[in-house]
């Protein structure tokens, strides 16, 4: 392109089209890194494919993947576990991430410590975090089991990760402690938006706490709260590295969620096309979800 051609497009009714060419490699980065393999993936799961080879013919289209999916009962044992862990987990994060932030959004001394500590799990990476878990649950001398034995909720140590029911809730409190400071961060920045004149009018009032935060602080954090609940709704729905390394899907497949089963069936029985097919119904959930969120959230806006 030429100068004089360039700067022509730099005249103000023409920007739009600077803009485009501006975005274009962008778009293009995008549309290889992500776009393209998603096209590769859905098309890979309409295949009967063991092992994936760059340049191998291709299958002949099917929808035998879907069909076994859909008649499998380990896929709906999966989708069952996905949808309890998301549950469980979103609740508890909700909980304990709005607990801590409305906390540490008042002023006392040591605030900015109390602020360091909530978001320190976030700071931890996975694995770290899963291993000191791993110790925290283990069935010999792990400090849970001790906790509840020394309490009295429990006879002796509890086999964490080698029982169905409680290797669910060791997986679930793992994954509420490391997801909670992104709750209570956000959070904190949605309390720290709204004015304090609206408080300070509230207390004149007569408007006790509970009152302040049930039609103040609620109403004005629910844009923030519902961004939040998509994210950590998406979030568990893909987490692998936790699952993986704390219960590997097991026992029994009680922990076993969709991203856990999709890993098995590519990487551990070679099939690549059932695979892509999981990976497929999972991304149309999460669409689905996200979208149903999105929209009841812009609803609760106006």
């Amino acid at each position: 392109m030429s100068q004089a051609k360039f700067f022509d497009l730099a005249r103000p009714s023409r920007q739009h089209l600077l803009g485009y060419i501006l975005l274009a490699p962008a778009v293009l980065l995008v549309g290889l890194i992500i776009v393209y393999p998603l096209i590769v993936s859905v098309d890979l799961s309409f295949q009967e494919v063991k092992l994936a080879r760059i340049g191998a013919d291709r299958k002949p289209f099917s929808t035998a993947n879907y069909e076994k999916l859909f008649a499998s009962a380990e896929f709906w044992l999966s989708c069952w576990v996905t949808i309890k862990l998301v549950v469980v987990v979103t609740i508890g994060s909700l909980l304990m991430g709005m607990s801590t932030a409305l906390l540490v959004n008042n002023r006392f001394r040591g605030l900015t410590a109390a602020r360091l500590v909530m978001a320190l799990p976030w700071a931890v990476p996975e694995i770290i975090a899963v291993v000191v878990f791993a110790w925290i649950f283990d069935s010999t001398f792990g400090l849970m089991s001790w906790f509840l034995v020394t309490l009295g909720f429990a006879d002796g140590m509890v086999a964490w990760v080698s029982t169905p029911g409680a290797a669910f809730w060791a997986l679930a409190l793992t994954m509420i402690w490391k997801g909670f400071p992104f709750v209570s961060i956000m959070t904190l920045a949605g309390l720290q938006s709204i004015p304090t004149d609206l408080y300070a009018a509230a207390k004149v009032d007569g408007a006790g706490a509970l009152q302040r935060f049930r039609w103040i602080t609620l109403p004005l954090l629910m844009p923030v709260l519902g961004v939040i609940l998509v994210l950590v709704i998406l979030w568990v729905f893909r987490d692998f590295s936790i699952i993986k390394t704390l219960t590997e899907g097991g026992p029994l497949k009680s922990t076993q969620t969709l991203s856990i089963m999709t890993y098995d069936q590519a990487f551990g029985f070679f099939n690549f096309g059932y695979a892509s097919a999981i990976g497929v119904v999972t991304l149309v959930v999460c669409v689905v979800v996200s979208l149903l969120m999105l929209g009841r959230n812009s609803k609760a806006m106006y």
